[in-house]
Order: structure tokens, then sequence, then C-alpha cells
């Protein structure tokens, strides 16, 4: 299918041929019909793209910060790697679509295959969204019309924060599609509107549809036409739907206002302001977010909870059902905001329309009909230009998820060894063509079953969010392949004793298991390959003190979501469990946590080994970034050795070692995937024995559950 994307790195726009995207649980898959383009929102993006580094770097201080961060804890080299591959990630357009629904995922209700529904779906062929995030087409209204809807429900929710009463005065700022739009909304409330703008063609559109207006091309004052316009009194409030990096409709607008008024900020603007202003007249200022209640909440959007409506009456679906409602009745007419068309094929000159010096407002990209998108609905593997040639014999490999790790670090670590990348599988199929595409796979998919099932894939390589881990394991093992997992082997109980049952099936009656290992890397860092070394020579109990600076992730960030994540402890600890019991060399046989009452995870675990070893790691959300994240002490036999976040090991009373040093950072993630892959590739054992990888599990999950008891 085709789909809109936009380099990040320079702002170019293009058209994109990848594989239907795969339907998922609560999610609806809609064959598009038209979708809008956001000329606000979508031309900044383009904007930005086009802009230089040092640009982009002004327009984003904060993501500045976070590189010089970086850079002083992990070295230049990997953090210029890490933002040229961000810049490098392509990101799909558009936010407003209208179509018919062709499949809906489990607990998906009120929908049924040919629907016509308005949603917040890309520009693409097919889309497949979150439930609550659309909403059903009356037969009233055409799907050019529908398109709309998205952009309605942004103008609908500044107007519910404003909360406007019959017979008041308000002036909207900035008459674009969603400026135009709140205009016959307030007017449908029955509010005096002021409009105003620098476009005499918009300005027109907004008498054409009640207002007055204010032309501020020709000079005009809209401070002294609000006041006329409220006679004399001021308006009730504002709307600035405006987006600029001035701060004058924001003081335009205070000095609009009555006393008491109300200004809501729906576009974007600079926000200087004067207390004065705001301090004399007692205004209240809210900034109005996108469409309503729910957005950017996972449990509403990802998972379909809907909030009561007893508590709460207008979420951004009820918002896009009322404004489908006004269309229907004939109270919004948004067909005269149409000024360009463009089919899918050519939608790269519909940002051309947006960005350029003509006159553009309502850009339309359409698709093709039913009957040539039905074969197109069933495409969810594409070939890949370019693909490399057969790679120095074997393995074979699949790979499921391309999110933000395995494009930075598995993707390039695998291609290096020089092994065959036969499929990559991603849920959307834009980031697994590119990758596809940048590092020599055959082909991009959306259909993990078609990985599993390829008889020519004989190692399924896994990165997919964690509560999919042990499933695709069983899956794999069940087809007889070699499998590189990505940390957490699972994340409840009784998916470790299904991996267990599904390896022991997999070697019964004499056969040879498939390998599995879980990408513990710490373990084939080059530090700690050589502690392991000097570690060797120690033959008392070890003290171990882990320290990890692991810094504060937001609350709804899935991997602290216990049913997708399984929590930080299960995500990201297991890896330094895993890292003390490799050094240890002997089986944990006690453990204990303690749980510091924090926002996010800030633990202590304790570890006692067979051989009398102990270990304690501190694994604290509470530091700051510019501090290293991990620090490793080791005390045994009157010696120390010291290692600083995998740059720097010092040795202390070691005969023979004092100290070494890396450029940058390396914490064994190559050397990792190159040791199971020579595995597989020779017939060798695992690099991490299987008794080890449930072992580290099992203690991982409990020491999860005792943290939160």
């Amino acid at each position: 299918m085709k789909q809109m994307t936009q380099n990040l790195r320079n702002g170019e726009a293009a058209v994109s041929e990848l594989p239907v995207p795969a339907l998922r649980s609560g999610h609806i898959l809609i064959r598009s019909t038209v979708s809008l383009l956001s000329p606000g929102t979508e031309r900044m993006l383009v904007e930005f793209g086009k802009a230089s580094l040092l640009e982009k770097a002004r327009q984003q201080p904060d993501k500045v910060r976070m590189v010089l961060d970086k850079v002083s804890t992990d070295g230049l080299l990997p953090t210029i790697e890490a933002v040229r591959n961000k810049l490098d990630q392509p990101i799909p357009l558009g936010y407003c679509n209208a179509g018919v629904v062709i499949d809906f995922g489990e607990g998906v209700s009120g929908f049924r295959v040919g629907d016509r529904v308005a949603s917040n779906g890309r520009h693409a062929e097919m889309v497949c969204v979150p439930s609550n995030l659309c909403a059903k087409i009356p037969d009233a209204v055409p799907d050019d019309a529908a398109a709309f809807t998205v952009l309605g429900a942004i103008a609908l929710h500044g107007i519910r924060l404003a909360q406007p009463t019959l017979g008041e005065s308000f002036a909207i700022v900035g008459l674009g599609l969603v400026g135009l739009m709140t205009v016959q909304l307030l007017r449908a409330q029955g509010c005096r509107v002021l409009g105003v703008d620098f476009d005499r063609n918009r300005l027109a559109l907004a008498r054409q549809f009640g207002a007055e207006t204010v032309d501020l091309e020709s000079d005009g004052d809209p401070v002294a036409a609000a006041v006329a316009f409220s006679m004399g009194r001021g308006v009730d409030g504002v709307l600035i739907a405006a987006s600029t990096q001035s701060s004058d409709p924001v003081r335009q607008a205070a000095r609009m206002c009555r006393k008491r008024g109300r200004i809501i900020l729906v576009g974007v603007t600079g926000l200087e302001l004067s207390r004065a202003d705001f301090y004399e007249k007692e205004l209240t200022f809210q900034v109005s977010c996108s469409y309503g209640p729910g957005r950017y909440d996972p449990e509403y959007e990802e998972k379909g909870r809907d909030y009561p409506l007893g508590y709460v009456r207008w979420t951004e679906q009820r918002n896009f059902e009322a404004v489908l409602e006004m269309m229907s009745e004939g109270r919004l007419d948004v067909m005269p905001l149409i000024s360009h068309r463009f089919p899918i094929r050519d939608a790269a000159r519909a940002y051309e329309a947006i960005t350029g010096d003509a006159p553009a407002l309502g850009v339309l990209i359409e698709y093709p009909s039913e009957e040539s998108a039905a074969s197109r609905a069933q495409q969810r593997t594409v070939p890949l230009p370019g693909a490399a040639a057969v790679r120095i014999g074997g393995p074979v490999i699949g790979l499921l998820g391309a999110g933000n790790y395995a494009s930075s670090v598995l993707v390039p670590a695998f291609a290096k060894t020089r092994a065959r990348l036969r499929a990559i599988a991603s849920a959307n199929g834009l980031t697994g063509t590119h990758l596809g595409k940048k590092f020599g796979f055959e082909q991009s998919t959306t259909d993990i079953g078609a990985v599993l099932g390829d008889p020519q894939i004989d190692t399924v390589v896994i990165a997919t969010r964690h509560d999919s881990h042990a499933g695709y394991v069983v899956d794999a093992l069940k087809a007889g392949k070699h499998i590189f997992v990505e940390k957490p082997l699972a994340i409840r109980l009784d998916e470790i004793n299904a991996v267990e049952e599904a390896v022991r099936a997999a070697g019964a009656n004499g056969r040879i298991a498939p390998i599995l290992m879980v990408g513990f890397n710490r373990r084939f860092a080059p530090h700690v390959v050589r502690m392991k070394e000097l570690l060797e020579s120690a033959r008392d109990p070890k003290s171990f003190v882990m320290t990890v600076n692991a810094g504060a992730v937001p609350a709804e960030h899935w991997t602290r979501d216990p049913d997708s994540g399984g929590g930080r402890i299960i995500g990201e600890a297991c890896h330094f469990i895993d890292l003390l019991r490799f050094l240890a060399g002997t089986p944990i046989i006690e453990h204990k946590v303690a749980a510091a009452r924090t926002a996010d995870t800030s633990v202590t675990i304790s570890l006692r080994f067979s051989d009398g070893s102990l270990a304690t790691i501190h694994y604290f959300s509470t530091g700051h970034r510019s501090f290293p994240k991990e620090r490793l002490e080791i005390f045994c036999s009157g010696r120390v050795l010291q290692l600083d976040n995998f740059r720097t090991l010092r040795g202390f009373g070691w005969p023979g070692f004092k100290t070494m040093k890396l450029w940058s950072q390396d914490k064994g993630q190559t050397a990792c995937v190159e040791a199971f892959v020579t595995a597989v590739r020779e017939g060798k054992a695992s690099p991490i024995p299987l008794s080890e990888l449930i072992e580290v599990a099992r203690v991982t999950l409990a020491v999860s559950t005792a943290a939160k008891a």
C-alpha cells in the first residue's frame, strides 16, 4: 500500500510502498477513501525537517541538553550515532482520515465491516486505528466532509474550554481550517464572532459563515476592532487558532478581553505574556489539548477503556461524533474550505501546496476505489529493493520488531555478522521497511506468522514489546527456529514455565533443541570479559555493589505498564541480576528487596550466591541524567575492581592490572550478537546456558513481586 512519510533529516515528504498494517486488539482496520492535510501542524513538521541541524537544536533546547548529558556519560561517538539514527527514521504523516471498516480486532464493539468511519488515521491506503479514535459517519455526510472531523474536534474542544453562553462575543485569531470551523461552531451556539487574520480569502469565508472580520494585512487594529465589536466592554473570550512564533496574538487577546475574560490557545504561538494585562483583568488562560479528554492517555486510546459518560461527558470520540452530527444537520459546512485535491500517488505535491506561496486551505488526498484497493488489503508482505546477496553460510534471520533498540543496536549488529537477513516484521510496516532497505533485508512484513512459518528462516530475533516475548519464543521453538530474544525472557511465572516446557518438547525424542538466547549483552562487554578473567584468580567469595542511575520514566510509558512492559525491574533490572550472576559464576540462592516510596522504581536488591558471594544492586530512578548511568564495584581477596559506565575499568591491588579505558562506551551488544550467530553457524551450544536464563528470569520475577508487596 502507499503511505505518506517524511524524512526528518531534510523535511522531504514522499510516498512510500509499505505492507498493510497488522490488525491489533482494540483496533480497527480501515480502507481510506480520503484524508485531509492539517496545514498548521503538517506545515510545521515539514519546515522543521527542512531546517538546519543548528536551527533544529534552537527549536528543541531540551533535546540539546539531553544530547550534551549523553556525551558526558556515554562519549561523543555513541551520541552522534544515536542522533543520526533518530534523524534517519521516517515519520508517518497525517491524522485526519475517512474510510471504510474492513476488519476489527478483539474487544472492539459498536462497529461492523462496511461502516464508514472518521478517524485520526494517517495518509495511507490502509490504517489501523484504536476504536476510541474512530466515529461512524452519518449517511448525510460525504467522506470529503468527514475527513475534517478531527480538526473539527480540535475546534470543538477549544470551545468547550471557553464555555460560551448564548449571546456572548468571541474573537477568533487565525482563520485557518480550525479557526473557520470554530467560527461556525460558535455561531451555532448563538455567539457573536469576530475573525482576525491576514488572508482576505479566509476573511471572506469567515464573513460567509456569519462573522465580522479584521484584516491585519491592511493594518487593522484587532484590539480596537474587538472593543468596538463588543460595544466597548471587551469580548467575553478569545480563541487563538494561529500558528506563529510571535507572542503578539496572546498579548492582543489579553487586551481584547473584558474583565475576567477567557483566552484559549488552540494553535501554537509564542508565550511571552504581560502579567499586568492578565492581573488587572483577572483573565483566564488555558491551552487546549488536541481533540479532548482521552488524548495521550494509553488506557483510553490504546486499551479502549472509555471514561464513564456521567463523569466525562465529552471525550475525544464523543467530540468526533458531535462534529459529524453538526455536519449532518448542516450547521457545520466544510465543503467551501476545500482548495486542493491530489491522488495518493501524487501526495508529495500536496505538501508543496501547503508550504508554497499560493493560497491553500483544505488539501485532500484521495485513495483508490474499493475494487482496486481490495487486493492491496491483503499485501502484508512486500519485497525490498536492493536486498543484500546471500551472506556467509547461515543463519537466515527473521526479525520481529523494529523499535528504537532494534533500529539503533540489534539490526546493525546482526548486519555486521553477514548473516542472511530474510525478513523484518513491524506492526505498522513503516519502521520495518525503512530498516529493511537500509540494512539489506529481502522483505518487510506486518505478518509475524509468515516469518515464523517461512521455511527459509532458521533463526528468529525477537525485539517486540515485553509481553509478547514468551509467546513468540514458544511459537519459534515449535517451528524449530533458533531464537535470540531481547530481555526479558518473560514477564509472568506461567510464561517461564511455558518456555521451559517448549524447550523440553523441542529436545524430545533425541532431537537437538534449537539455541535459545536472551540479549544479556553486558556479559560480553570488553570490560566485563576482562573482569571475569581477573576474578578467576580470586578464590574467595566476592562482594558486588552495582549502582544504576536509571532515571525516571513517565508513568504512562509502556515499560512501566505491568501488562505490556512488566515494570522496570523485569524490563531492565534483569540485566544487572544477570551480569552479577555471570561474574559470580555460581547460582543465586537467596534474594531480598527494599523499595523506596518514590513515584518511579527505586529499589535495593540483595543477592546471595551458593559460594558465599554477596551482591547489592541499587537501582534508582531519582538521580540526575548528567550522572553516569552504571557503576560496578567488586571487592574480593584484598583487591577492588571498579567499572564506570562501561568506559573505564580500574584495578586496585591487582597484580599486573591497573586500568582499561575505551574511547566510547561499549556494553557488549555487538559481541553478544556475534557470539549468538557464531553458535548457530557452527552448531555450538548457546553462549548463555539455558539454566542461567531460567534462573535469572525466576529471580527477577520474584524480586519484582516482592518490590510491590
